[in-house]
Order: C-alpha cells, then sequence, then structure tokens
C-alpha cells in the first residue's frame, strides 16, 4: 500500500519520548486515519484507535472513557508505553478541555501514554488547540493528494490528475463518469458539508451555503465579485453572509476564495475573490462533461488547467504555512501571488501560446518579487511544476 510523506514524520514522533500531544489536521478522504493505521501497524507499541464520528456532541464522557480504556489496557498488560487514537476527536464539544486535564493527569503521574488526534475541521480543532492546549500539542498538516502521488501510487497522467482530481478513494471508478460524480458529490460534498460544517457551525442558510459552494466550484480558478454571485445564487443572501460561507467551506477543505495582493490589507479584504476549490474532484462535480470533450475544448480546457495549478498551490500553502493571492490592475493580471514573510513569488499560468504575459512584466515592476515565472506554454512544463516543491522558491 502506498505511503504518504507524513508516514514517516508520525512513526518517527511516535518513537520518539513522550514529549507533546500529535495532532493531524486536514479535508475529508484524504487518508489521514489511513496513514495512522500504517504507522501502528509497523511499530512495536501497543495502541488503541477510537473515531467520535457517530459520538453525540455532548457526550466529553466519552473521550474521558477512552483514555480510561487505554491506562486498563496498559496497566493490566503491564506495557512501558501506550498509543491513544481519536479520530474525529472536533467532534465532541469543549473536547479540548477534557484532553487537557487528561493529558497533565497522566504527566503528573508518569504514565507513559502517546496521544494522536485526528481532524477534518480545521476552525474547530485550531480554536481548541490554542485555548487549552497551548505548549502541549504538535500539528502535522495533510494536504488533498498532489499529482506526483497520484502518479505514483495509482499511474494517473497529469491530464487525468487535472480532470478527476486527487481524492484516492474515487480513483477505481474513473472511466464511470455518472458514478464517479456521485461519489464525489455523496462521499465527499455531502458528508463535509452536513458533518463538518452544519452540525458544528451556525449557519443561518443552509440551501444557500450550498449554492455558494456549487457556484464557485463550477468558476474555481475564476474571479467573481460577490455582488455577481448573490445575483446568480437563488436564495437570499448579502454579501457578508457570502464572505462567511465561503471562510467555513475554505475551513472545511473544499472552496477559498483568494484575495487580490496588495500592500494595503484593507484593499485586500475588499477585493474581489478568486474562486478556487482545493481539489479538481469538485469541479468536475458540476462540469457536466466527459474527459475526452474537456481535452479537446480549448477553453474549458484552459480553465480545468488553470485550477488544477491552483489547488497544488493552496494544498502547498495550507502544508508550508504561506499565503496565496492573485494580482490584477486594470486590464493586466497575474494568475497565483505567493508570499512567505517578505519573499513574493509570481505565477502565470498559460494553457496556449495566445495568452498575454504583460501582467507579469508590470507585476515584475511595482512589486520586484523574488521570482516570477510561467507555468504552461513559453515556461516551465505543468508536470515538472506540479512535482516542485513550491517551498524552496522562497
Amino acid at each position: 500500500m502506498y505511503k504518504r510523506s507524513e508516514y514517516k514524520v508520525i512513526k518517527s514522533r511516535l518513537e520518539e519520548p513522550r514529549r507533546f500531544i500529535q495532532v493531524i489536521v486536514g479535508p475529508r478522504q484524504i487518508g489521514k486515519s489511513t496513514v495512522v493505521k500504517q504507522v501502528l501497524r509497523d511499530i512495536e507499541a501497543p495502541y488503541l484507535f477510537y473515531s467520535a464520528d457517530d459520538v453525540p456532541a455532548s457526550n466529553r464522557a466519552w473521550i474521558a472513557d477512552c483514555w480510561a480504556a487505554a491506562r486498563s489496557v496498559k496497566e493490566s498488560r503491564k506495557h512501558s508505553e501506550f498509543i491513544l487514537v481519536i479520530d474525529e476527536i472536533q467532534k465532541i464539544s469543549n473536547w479540548s478541555e477534557v484532553i487537557k486535564k487528561e493529558w497533565d493527569s497522566d504527566t503528573f503521574n508518569g504514565c507513559d501514554i502517546k496521544v494522536l488526534l485526528l481532524g477534518s475541521s480545521r476552525v474547530l480543532l485550531e480554536k481548541g488547540l490554542s485555548e487549552s492546549l497551548a505548549g502541549r500539542f504538535e500539528e502535522i498538516r495533510m494536504t488533498h493528494w498532489s499529482y506526483k502521488e497520484m502518479k505514483e501510487a495509482f499511474g494517473l497522467s497529469l491530464s487525468e490528475y487535472l480532470y478527476y482530481g486527487a481524492y484516492p478513494g474515487a480513483v477505481p471508478l474513473i472511466g464511470d463518469y455518472e458514478r464517479f460524480q456521485q461519489y464525489i458529490q455523496a462521499a465527499i460534498i455531502d458528508s463535509t458539508i452536513n458533518k463538518d460544517i452544519l452540525m458544528d457551525s451556525p449557519v443561518g442558510k443552509p440551501a444557500l451555503l450550498r449554492q455558494t459552494f456549487e457556484l464557485g466550484a463550477a468558476y474555481s480558478g475564476e474571479l467573481l465579485s460577490l455582488n455577481k454571485m448573490l445575483g446568480m445564487l437563488q436564495d437570499v443572501g448579502n454579501t457578508s453572509t457570502l464572505m462567511s460561507y465561503l471562510n467555513l467551506l475554505n475551513d472545511s477543505g473544499l472552496l477559498c476564495g483568494l484575495q487580490k495582493f496588495s500592500i494595503d490589507m484593507a484593499r485586500r479584504k475588499a477585493s474581489i475573490p478568486k474562486l478556487q476549490v482545493y481539489n479538481n474532484a469538485l469541479k468536475l462535480a458540476y462540469l457536466n462533461t466527459s474527459f475526452d470533450n474537456a481535452l479537446t475544448d480549448r477553453c474549458l480546457w484552459g480553465r480545468i488547467f488553470e485550477s488544477g495549478i491552483g489547488t497544488y498551490l493552496i494544498n502547498q500553502a495550507f502544508k508550508h504555512r504561506f499565503d496565496v493571492f492573485y494580482w490584477r490592475d486594470r486590464n493586466l493580471e497575474v494568475d497565483y501571488i505567493l508570499k512567505k514573510g517578505n519573499s513574493v513569488v509570481a505565477i502565470e499560468v498559460k494553457s496556449n501560446s495566445l495568452q498575454r504575459t504583460e501582467g507579469l512584466d508590470m507585476f515584475r515592476q511595482k512589486f520586484s518579487p523574488k521570482t516570477a515565472f510561467i507555468v504552461g506554454d513559453g515556461g516551465i512544463a505543468p508536470e515538472d511544476f506540479m512535482t516542485m516543491d513550491v517551498n524552496t522558491l522562497f
């Protein structure tokens, strides 16, 4: 079975002396539980694995019960150390307070139980971590699968990766368009919206949230003003509501709205968002066109291509903690601007030789980025770029 790069990180940390709670954060269906189970099979330490996915949110005692079971097994079998894994921990209300109490108790009593927490709601996890567990945890960020991983694990070509996206569970369904589409909508989109957003966040208009996602996925890789989005949606709302819904979708690893690059923070926040899915399979769910037809439609493939490059960048940004923007000045535009500390990188995506690059030249003059280049015709080959560690650009 294919092992992602996080396998080595998780394994090495669980083999270290007990120091911190290890927290694995990432969206649904990307293999967080799978890689943890791979590690647990390959190390000698005994463990218990629990999932809070179907536990009532108010049942805080469930966490303490899991911990008690781990202590009991460790003591009865005379294990020198033990590993406790809890998946979807953010489902339990005020989970971090219980984790803090149990972890501190083990620390005080010299009980060597290492703890690994997994979660798919970034905002709820990070809120709990910052409020109660400061100084007690390390975070391991997992993202959607990269092209390199999908190629090595499943043999996907770049064109297939750009079209079908990067959910490993959907790979066996490639070739059956309707079944693939149904899987993405039911197992990914519906599960994330219903279990990770609506159950955990106050959403006044669930139908509008879903419409916002569907519209954003269809327009991934394109600029679309919030006012224009409102005019295209059936439900009544306002721009503040749409922005809050985009933030929720972003925190769940589905869709984000990239801001315009500007030195002025206020201008960034007031800018028209560039919509971007985290996985191109989410865009496919609303394309309603076959792989062969998409390849021959030059305009459509250009949008799929740019969205696919964007998925790689925002996933790398989440993993390596840098920011992604776009830039526009009148009719001049640069597709993606990366910023980490004081380093700025400008990237123009070209799916055909007819596209202009004056925007990249103007951006160089205005902001003097550390590097600026083209991905596609006349620049770096897309396959080379999609296997690059973007973090090295800074």
